[in-house]
């Protein structure tokens, strides 16, 4: 079960989510109250191990911004988070290795996201970045052919249920771990991944859908 714990500001919750086991870490570079300047990603990314995937999260930049943000930062992959088209998201994906497209449950767009030159998406709630949840159904809506990444309003005590019932390939959390906006609950991050790996089932897990080696791509 991979596992991203996104809104991360400062360098102490980014180690604190990796010796819990986080897969990746998640750095908002837009507009937001957990938004940080790329130096400071730079920074921390430094001091991670080199398995960690470091994501930007981007909302209706231009590409070029996107990726010039992205190689300043130092991180491995971008995570668009706005109404990006295909084409756009294509044409980042051809800069940058690792891309993770996101899209609001009920979104038009879900059933094509296929097309988006990425197998890496993710679902949240109609508004995304809200922290609220909603209905796991819609999931059903993703092509069998990418990964699905479930948000939303994810905490440690409802993401039992909710790996149970969209059995997705990953899942990321945000204020759902936290104590104060940008400053994460240690003891919830723990909890949060215990609880998603406890309940991911090997059924759907098979050789074909083993994490990547992110490596230092």
């Amino acid at each position: 079960m991979f596992v991203k714990i996104c809104g991360i500001t400062n360098e102490d919750d980014a180690l604190l989510a990796v010796a819990m086991g986080a897969d990746a870490i998640g750095f908002v570079f837009a507009p937001s109250t957990r938004q940080i300047a790329p130096q400071v990603a730079y920074d921390i990314s430094r001091r991670l191990p080199t398995e960690i995937l470091t994501v930007g999260v981007f909302r209706d930049e231009l590409p070029s911004r996107v990726i010039d943000i992205a190689h300043k930062s130092g991180v491995k992959a971008v995570q668009l988070h706005g109404r990006e088209t295909a084409a756009q998201t294509t044409e980042i994906a051809q800069q940058i290795r690792w891309v993770i497209k996101a899209f609001g449950a009920g979104d038009e767009n879900l059933p094509s996201a296929d097309t988006y030159g990425t197998d890496l998406i993710l679902l949240d709630a109609p508004d995304p970045g809200s922290g609220k949840v909603f209905d796991w159904s819609l999931a059903g809506d993703a092509p069998d052919s990418v990964r699905l990444i479930l948000a939303g309003g994810l905490t440690p005590d409802n993401v039992a249920a909710a790996v149970e019932e969209v059995q997705p390939w990953g899942v990321d959390v945000s204020s759902g771990v936290e104590r104060a906006p940008g400053k994460k609950d240690p003891i919830a991050v723990k909890r949060f991944i215990e609880n998603a790996r406890a309940h991911a089932s090997e059924v759907y897990l098979g050789d074909d859908d083993l994490p990547y080696d992110w490596g230092d791509e």
